[in-house]
């Protein structure tokens, strides 16, 4: 039952091809103990039976309501266009992806923890997750950050996996005065950007059961070495770089007069830090970004001198 005097949250769900996993998260999402909320989905292009799934829950729940997106935007554009119909009354929005399964009390905790920031200050809250596979088994845990949320870490990797981030109304308004260029990717973008203006609050215990299956837009990894090898992996096809280059210049076009000077410095050397092997050995070792692990940062450090990486 909804609780009239609690802040409503909007919980943004973009689909596609989901109808095998739908019905599990949409009914963890709304027998969330937190019952000031709802649930938008936009469906980016579904050539299942996705559409006749979110069309039976709008029939039944008033809580819940679903569009079917004119053109398929891959899950950043979906998630920025959903973002951008966040209703004026909801205090919160939260990501939602469309194969998980949450904990009753995620959005409890997430809202809880934001409410203890100070007045205005754009907040984003995001958590631990229980690896699964496709029939919720329990294969792991994602790991701790070792050196917690930080613009240096944003800058070159993202902690704040989407399907665990709430933000509150300061991070959503500060976000979506405007919209980075293409690509970028929407939960590591709001990780960066309130890492840098605002407030990153990390919960280590477990927000949610986050199923690894074939379907996966990028899978979390079941094992330490699995995910290590995925990162570097990532690395050596040099999209990961491309990306964070594109995102740390999109940081400073659309926010660059309000960052602190440390913070600007701190982008403005990333990105000019490969201009030759002499400038990527410095910065490799005196430079101010670093990953949360010291075995994922040994290997971006070498590869980036080798690379530029």
């Amino acid at each position: 039952m909804k609780d009239n005097s609690a802040p409503l949250v909007e919980v943004v769900l973009s689909s596609y091809d989901g109808a095998a996993w739908l019905d599990a998260q949409i009914s963890s999402i709304l027998g969330q103990t937190h019952g000031a909320l709802r649930l938008s989905v936009r469906d980016d292009g579904s050539r299942d039976g996705t559409p006749d799934v979110l069309a039976a829950w709008a029939a039944r729940e008033p809580r819940f309501s679903f569009r079917l997106g004119s053109r398929n935007l891959g899950p950043s554009g979906s998630f920025f266009r959903l973002l951008d119909g966040v209703g004026a009354e909801a205090a919160f929005a939260a990501f939602a992806d469309q194969d998980d399964v949450w904990e009753a009390d995620k959005i409890a905790r997430a809202v809880a923890a934001l409410s203890a920031l100070p007045e205005g200050m754009p907040g984003l809250y995001c958590a631990r997750v229980v690896i699964v596979d496709e029939d919720l088994q329990r294969r792991g845990l994602s790991p701790l950050p070792g050196r917690g949320p930080s613009l240096a870490n944003a800058l070159i990797e993202n902690i704040a996996i989407g399907c665990t981030s709430v933000l509150n109304r300061a991070a959503l308004d500060l976000l979506r005065a405007e919209w980075p260029a293409e690509p970028a990717k929407h939960d590591w973008w709001a990780y960066q950007v309130i890492s840098a203006l605002g407030q990153v609050i990390y919960d280590p215990r477990p927000a949610l059961k986050y199923r690894q299956h074939g379907g996966n837009m990028t899978g979390a990894g079941y094992t330490p070495l699995d995910r290590f090898l995925g990162k570097v992996g990532r690395q050596l096809n040099g999209e990961q770089s491309a990306l964070r280059r594109h995102q740390a210049r999109e940081l400073l076009r659309l926010f660059g007069s309000r960052l602190s000077v440390r913070d600007r410095t701190l982008v403005e050397d990333f990105l000019d830090s490969t201009h030759g092997l002499t400038d990527r050995l410095r910065y490799a070792v005196c430079g101010g970004v670093h990953r949360q692990h010291w075995l994922d940062n040994l290997a971006y450090r070498l590869l980036y001198v080798i690379r530029g990486v």
